[in-house]
């Protein structure tokens, strides 16, 4: 049990440590990412008004593996494609507990490749 709550702890800090640095506006909103073993969640996120803006994720796009880089990269450009159709140009990166690599990064790079910079 203790081993168990050393890594909750552990991504808690991780997690308001990304958190303190980043936050949302209507100009440049705070892109967010939930990751499971099977599935991936994205919103953009307008932390002044505190409302969503647009969200993508694999169980809406009906990925059949949504535990996968493939899987991140769809995700990616469809919250791009949206992201584009709303008008936004950049966001910041909320990947929260995540580290950066495997699904975080690759969402990210198809995020970026859609037109969206961080």
């Amino acid at each position: 049990m203790d081993a168990q709550r050393r890594v909750a702890d552990r991504r808690k800090k991780r997690a308001y440590r990304v958190r303190r640095a980043v936050r949302g506006s209507a100009e440049r909103p705070r892109l967010t990412v939930h990751r499971t073993h099977k599935h991936l969640w994205t919103q953009l996120v307008d932390d002044d008004a505190g409302r969503t803006l647009c969200a993508a994720s694999t169980k809406t796009l009906g990925v059949g593996k949504g535990g996968n880089v493939a899987a991140a990269k769809a995700v990616g450009e469809e919250l791009g494609k949206r992201a584009a159709s709303l008008g936004i140009k950049t966001a910041c990166f909320d990947r929260g507990p995540y580290k950066y690599h495997g699904r975080v990064k690759a969402l990210a790079d198809a995020v970026r490749a859609a037109g969206v910079a961080f």
